[in-house]
């Protein structure tokens, strides 16, 4: 449940910081690409509607001569990605065209009093640690944590306002959507996977929006690469060839935008989705619109991060956590409905 806090500002000053940036969250052009601004400065792309083939039937194979260092069993689980489906995207929507960052993300919790997740439990997120060794733990996991040490504020590398924010949970994005909501008057909620997908794709069909090889995401992806390698070497034959000066997260529209106009679908931050994780949802989901099934375990994040190996960085990879989870690669982009107030 979302934890608040009483406000940190009157009311009075929010309602004029509000209105004041409501007049000028009007349509923008941003290097051709039609933006809206809203009160806590993200930028919004119009996105139209539109179909396309979700998913991926790309059998075990072809998969493995695309990545050969990876074991064979990688391939054999993704039955989720199947099959290969058309899904209408009926309404056009409004996508923001960066991941939520830490400076918008702060001045939510300022205005609104909220305490993340990381905080409100006091149990933190997860966090890089160069002295951590992930072998002398049970788990094996990269990255250190859960510690109080580690939350939204601090995820164990230097972050600027204009980074990826990183360690909110599928609850965090809610309340942030929600929060929005109430005090502009339009409806923010997260995107759905079909939509995520959708939008991350921008029309083309292959496994990266460039392309299906995995150079070249060096140029529009931040994922792990020749920058992050010296950090990890027991994977550093997993980065990609290409080096985009950033072995953490980049500020958000660093790299190259897709043909929406939309920057970092792919790497920099895994992006929490609506979506329960249905296995088999796929076989049979609306062909228009599909929201994600009625219930379930674990929230659908989508898009990789600036630790994901080409692999698992394709538009159509599907991963999951429970809704609580807060992890030093997880971040948020948030939806705005079209003609909803």
């Amino acid at each position: 449940m979302p934890h608040f806090a009483p406000a940190l500002i009157c009311a009075t000053a929010l309602l004029a910081s509000i209105a004041t940036a409501q007049e000028s969250a009007t349509p923008s052009s941003q290097a051709g690409t039609s933006v809206w601004r809203n009160s806590l400065g993200m930028a919004f792309v119009h996105i139209p509607a539109g179909s396309f083939a979700m998913g991926s039937d790309e059998s075990p194979e072809r998969l493995a001569e695309a990545f050969p260092l990876l074991e064979r069993r990688r391939f054999e689980l993704l039955a989720d990605e199947a099959p290969v489906h058309t899904v209408q995207i009926s309404q056009a929507f409004y996508l923001g065209q960066h991941e939520v960052t830490v400076g918008q993300f702060r001045r939510f919790i300022e205005a609104s009093g909220y305490r993340p997740e990381s905080e409100a439990d006091g149990t933190g997120g997860y966090g890089y640690n160069p002295q951590y060794d992930p072998a002398t733990t049970a788990r094996g996991d990269a990255f250190e944590g859960r510690d109080p040490r580690y939350s939204w504020r601090n995820p164990g590398f230097a972050q600027t306002d204009d980074h990826p924010v990183l360690n909110v949970t599928w609850n965090d994005a809610q309340a942030l959507a929600s929060w929005l909501s109430r005090t502009e008057g339009h409806r923010y909620r997260l995107p759905t996977e079909a939509e995520w997908e959708y939008a991350c794709r921008a029309g083309t069909t292959t496994r990266y929006p460039h392309g299906d090889a995995p150079a070249g995401l060096e140029r529009e992806a931040n994922v792990f690469d020749q920058a992050a390698a010296p950090y990890w070497p027991r994977w550093q034959q997993h980065a990609i060839a290409g080096n985009d000066g950033h072995a953490f997260t980049a500020p958000v529209g660093s790299l190259a935008p897709n043909a929406f106009g939309l920057h970092d679908m792919l790497g920099n931050a895994w992006e929490w989705v609506s979506d329960w994780h249905g296995e088999n949802y796929y076989a049979h989901s609306p062909s228009s619109n599909p929201p994600g099934p009625a219930d379930g375990s674990v929230r659908v994040r989508r898009g990789g991060s600036w630790h994901t190996w080409a692999f698992y960085a394709r538009c159509s990879y599907r991963n999951w956590n429970s809704p609580e989870t807060r992890y030093t690669l997880v971040g948020m982009r948030l939806l705005r409905e079209i003609g909803q107030r």
